[in-house]
């Protein structure tokens, strides 16, 4: 693996290259999905200043992405270091500074609340914004797995004998077993999840325009999905695969024989589905 990249004397984290390739990526999602919603404007005529300004922007998606994200990288790796207080009061400028050690609940409870401010101050009804920002979101998270897979982060599975099992003993947490590549693993799941969101999102636009996604064939407004629907289907799928791919990795067991991680899915999944229930009885379906 190669955790860092040397150019003259200036040594670049890989996992950093990722994290902001997930970024840009995640953009184009999410502004596309924002202008196929009507929420944000693609076209420059929309930029502040303008005199035919929208109440969204290509701003919008900027703001959306850039503040959770870094909301999110802190919330994560205050949320690592505060699952062994000890070693934090021991050593609080090394474990706060240290390069590598994020843990995901942090990061999503930190971007979940930056993404509800962000969406509150430009006025955008929540659960719209939910089921804009999921398709973006998983593929994100997908990508950023790729930098613990670069940078041998010990975000790798238990030992196997496949012919895809991999080491690194070049790592941050350096293995000489041929382990899971379990980044791997979550990012064809994540691209996978990205695709069933985004197909749901279309269905949400077939019941607000059925012209519109008649032609641009977008789903099928006999089968609408309502606001919220698409964030539920995130939550759940989301929590499930990482439920599962935490049984193949070297996380430590804690409640119930559960790692944090696993423990945090559950209540991922069970959010999801009381969402998509809460929804189907109290969102009306979106009207064009």
């Amino acid at each position: 693996m190669i955790p860092f990249l040397h150019i003259g004397p200036v040594e670049i984290p890989t996992f950093g290259l990722m994290v902001a390739a997930a970024m840009i990526a995640a953009f184009y999602v999410l502004r596309a999905d924002l202008t196929r919603r009507g929420i944000a404007a693609k076209d420059s005529s929309d930029l502040p200043g303008s005199t035919n300004r929208r109440p969204g922007s290509p701003a919008l998606a900027e703001l959306l992405i850039v503040v959770p994200c870094l909301a999110g990288i802190a919330g994560a790796k205050l949320y690592h270091v505060l699952e062994t207080p000890r070693e934090l009061f021991a050593h609080p400028a090394e474990e706060l500074l240290s390069r590598y050690g994020l843990a995901w609940f942090g990061g999503l409870i930190a971007g979940f609340v930056a993404w509800v401010l962000v969406a509150r101050a430009k006025k955008i009804p929540l659960l719209e914004s939910f089921d804009a920002g999921s398709a973006a979101a998983a593929l994100g998270y997908g990508i950023g797995r790729i930098g613990c897979l670069l940078s041998g982060d010990g975000d790798y599975g238990v030992p196997t004998s496949l012919p895809w099992g991999m080491s690194f003993p070049n790592g941050l947490v350096p293995t000489t077993e041929c382990v899971h590549p379990t980044p791997i693993y979550e990012f064809i799941v994540a691209c996978a999840i990205t695709w069933v969101l985004w197909k749901m999102g279309a269905k949400q636009i077939a019941a607000a325009n059925p012209t519109l996604a008649k032609n641009a064939r977008m789903g099928d407004p006999e089968k609408p999905l309502r606001s919220g629907s698409v964030f539920a289907a995130y939550l759940v799928l989301t929590g499930a695969a990482r439920f599962l791919v935490e049984f193949i990795r070297i996380n430590p067991r804690s409640f119930f024989g559960l790692t944090n991680a696993q423990a945090a899915s559950v209540a991922s999944m069970i959010a999801g589905a009381a969402l998509w229930w809460y929804v189907g009885r109290t969102q009306p379906l979106r009207q064009g």
